[in-house]
């Protein structure tokens, strides 16, 4: 009994960063592959858009056969069809737009699952349990990096989910590799993190889950269509070019869109892994900065 109250006099709490980190994110986690029916519902939105909104959308049949014949020249289909297909991948970078949407996907899925990490946050203060977990010796970078990695790694998975449907629904796999999918989900992975990073940081203050759903609401449009995840930036208004290349998820959706189908980049994959590890550090370290100042038990 004595030695027991000694232990306790002497226990200090702990300073290791890491502490508590996985602890915290397997519960995020739990949440999460515990209900199945929240995992089918996600994915619902991404197979729409590309069943429906890929398939009908086939450019590739506007430039090939006879709906790309002049009227008044008797051009052989053999021709139209090779030069329809040099315009789409001109255009594209690939002769298929589903498999350019496909690509696209995968960054669509991640940004709404990153952007749903701030709600943790809402939820658990309502709830008491940011109160509890802060009396505790658990860092409170810790607190935040774990809604960060498990937002993470739910659209990772989400997102491989999704690369398998766009492959059975008729992805073009011809230059995949192994190692392109590898480099394809570390793009993805430093994307999910900044950007979890940021809307995390967003809620590190918000008590009312309605002004955290206002701002997913008025950033998600704004971030998916000012990139490259659904239309090639050199076709769109100068200006929003330049939102383009600072929109971190044009880099990511440029590092899949070379790996995955060989295409052309907007820069090459070296910068585009440097513009997105050094987005992941800024915004994680911001995270963690602005918790021990705003978290308060």
């Amino acid at each position: 009994m004595t030695e027991t109250v000694v232990e306790r006099a002497d226990w200090k709490p702990s300073s290791n960063p890491l502490h508590g980190l996985w602890a915290l994110t397997n519960r995020e986690l739990k949440k999460w592959y515990k209900e199945p029916v929240v995992l089918l519902l996600s994915l619902i939105q991404p197979v729409i858009w590309l069943g429906l909104y890929g398939k009908s959308l086939n450019f590739g049949a506007l430039f090939t056969g006879s709906s790309f014949n002049i009227p008044g020249l008797n051009i052989p289909k053999s021709v139209l069809d090779q030069l329809g297909s040099q315009i789409m991948l001109s255009t594209f970078g690939t002769t298929d737009y589903f498999s350019f949407l496909a690509v696209g996907m995968l960054s669509f899925v991640a940004l709404f699952t990153a952007m749903f990490s701030g709600m943790s946050i809402v939820w658990d203060r309502r709830f008491g349990f940011l109160d509890k977990i802060l009396t505790t010796p658990v860092p409170r970078g810790s607190i935040i990096m774990a809604k960060v990695f498990s937002s993470t790694i739910r659209g990772l998975i989400q997102s491989a989910i999704v690369l398998v449907l766009a492959v059975l629904l008729g992805m073009n796999i011809s230059k995949m590799t192994p190692i392109g999918i590898a480099g394809t989900f570390a793009a993805l992975f430093l994307m999910v993190l900044g950007l979890s990073s940021v809307f995390v940081m967003l809620a590190l203050r918000s008590t009312n889950w309605q002004s955290q759903m206002a701002i997913m609401n008025l950033l998600n449009l704004p971030l998916l269509f000012a990139s490259n995840a659904l239309f090639p930036a050199k076709f769109m208004p100068t200006w929003l070019q330049y939102v383009v290349k600072v929109n971190p998820i044009s880099y990511a959706t440029d590092v899949g869109r070379q790996l995955l189908l060989g295409s052309p980049g907007l820069n090459t994959i070296g910068f585009d892994f440097a513009y997105l590890v050094g987005f992941a550090a800024v915004f994680s370290a911001i995270g963690i900065a602005l918790s021990w100042r705003y978290l308060s038990q």
